[in-house]
Formats: structure tokens, sequence, C-alpha cells
């Protein structure tokens, strides 16, 4: 009886030791929140590293070399990017830029923001932001203005002494999003969002003609696109505020007739009688 209890005991006490070891193994939650989140970036308009609006993205490269991310923006939104770079502890005066280039790759200007500043000697780092116009839902074709479809975002130096080039720097990028609604509606929309692959996708959709093997070429990047899907471009709540400005002016014109019409035809039947 003794040794049963001397060995109930021994097997009681490794048990409560084991447990916190193997509570220890366990697998932590990532402390970033976001563990989807991308961790680099690409080096071309072709390679760069899809993210999400709301999503802040990190990478790590060196002094000089071009950092490119891209989004979706849709029709009525305004996008604003900003980026904060981690420079080394040891460096001279550089100068960092943020641009933004739409589907067609053109250089979107900024309504405000530091697009473009200059970290001193010795600055930790930097923060850059770019807020860009309105995305429209449809424009002339020799206009420059913003269009649904992808955004490239590229944040490179462009003013950097020889004795900094290569030094190892990080960089934080995230993309929002303001919805401008029906102040930024116009007439149209584009038949195709602006993004990579869109007519290889449109192709296959439409029963293209194959490459002569029986397989068609896949879309390339264009996957992506905004949480709910790419706008018509025909509905906005302009049309909610052209509505009950039409009911307004209905009871309005009914409020003036009531006023202005007096209290009917004269009596026909002579005074006297």
């Amino acid at each position: 009886m003794r040794t049963t209890r001397v060995l109930s005991a021994t097997l009681l006490a490794l048990g409560l030791a084991a447990g916190p070891a193997a509570a220890d193994s366990s697998p932590s939650a990532d402390p970033s929140g976001d563990s989807g989140a991308p961790s680099q970036a690409g080096t071309s308009f072709r390679t760069a590293t899809e993210i999400e609006q709301g999503q802040q993205a990190t990478a790590s490269g060196s002094t000089g070399d071009y950092l490119y991310w891209s989004f979706a923006a849709d029709a009525g939104q305004r996008p604003t990017v900003k980026a904060t770079v981690k420079l080394p502890e040891t460096h001279a005066s550089q100068t960092w830029q943020i641009d933004v280039y739409d589907g067609l790759r053109r250089r979107q200007s900024c309504q405000y923001g530091a697009q473009t500043r200059t970290a001193a000697e010795g600055t930790a780092s930097i923060d850059l932001a770019c807020v860009l116009r309105t995305v429209r839902a449809w424009s002339e074709p020799w206009a420059n203005d913003p269009l649904p479809g992808t955004y490239y975002i590229r944040l490179t130096v462009v003013g950097l002494p020889a004795s900094d080039l290569g030094l190892p720097v990080s960089a934080e990028v995230r993309a929002d999003s303001k919805d401008i609604g029906g102040a930024a509606a116009v007439d149209g929309s584009l038949a195709q969002p602006l993004t990579p692959g869109i007519a290889v996708k449109s192709e296959q959709d439409g029963g293209g003609s194959d490459d002569g093997e029986g397989s068609k070429k896949p879309a390339v990047l264009s996957s992506i696109e905004p949480d709910g899907g790419w706008s018509g471009g025909w509905w906005s709540d302009r049309w909610v505020w052209t509505g009950i400005g039409g009911v307004l002016a209905a009871l309005a014109g009914i409020g003036g007739y009531a006023l202005t019409r007096g209290s009917g035809r004269p009596s026909r039947v002579p005074q006297g009688y």
C-alpha cells in the first residue's frame, strides 16, 4: 500500500511538471494582428506586391532599390497612400519620394501630402503621403483623370550620396480610400477596369481563340479587385438626391397652386336677388 501511494504521488508530480511545458510549446498568436500582410515588395510594375486597402505592408531592402506595391481603387474613391521609411542609424542626408501610377502606368499627381521629403543626417525615419484625386468612372481619352483599376505605389530614394548606396532600410506602406459618393459621379463607365490581364481574362470569358494546343493563356495579376467587386458606374447616391429634389419640387408646385388659386369661380347670381 505504501509503495502504491509513493508511485501515485510521483506520477502526479510528473504530470504537473509536464503541464506547463506542454502549454509553453503551443504556437503563439501573431503579435502584429495581421498575419496575412505582405512582408516584401516588388522591384518593377510587373512584380509589384498586391495589397488590400487598409492593410499595412512591410518590406526590407537596400538604399537605391525601387520598391513596388499595387492596390485596387474603384470609382468614387479618393485614395490616400502613406509610407514610412526606417533608415539606418548612420547615414547622410537622403531624399525619398513616393509615386502613384494608375492601371495605364500614368503617374498621378497628388492633391496634397508630403510626396517628397529629405531626411537629415542621423534621422531615424521619415513619413511620406500622397492624396490622389477622386477616381472617376469614366473620362475622356485625352484626360489624365484617375480611373477604376489597379494603382501602383513606387517608393525610392531620389537624392543619395554614393557613400550610402546599399545601406539596409525598411518600409511600411498603407493605402486607404475615402468614399466621396455621388458628388463625383459621372455619366458613363469603363467597359473593364484598368487591371493587368483583364484583356486576356475577357477573351477567355468570351470564348476567344486558343493558342493552337487547346489551352488558353492565363490572366496575369487580374485577381486584384475591391472587396465588394467593381461598381457598375451608373448607380450612386446622386440618384437618391435627384429623386428627393423632384419630390420637393412637386410639393412646392402643389403648395404654390393652392395659395394662389383663390376661393374658386365667382358666383353668377346677380346681386340684390
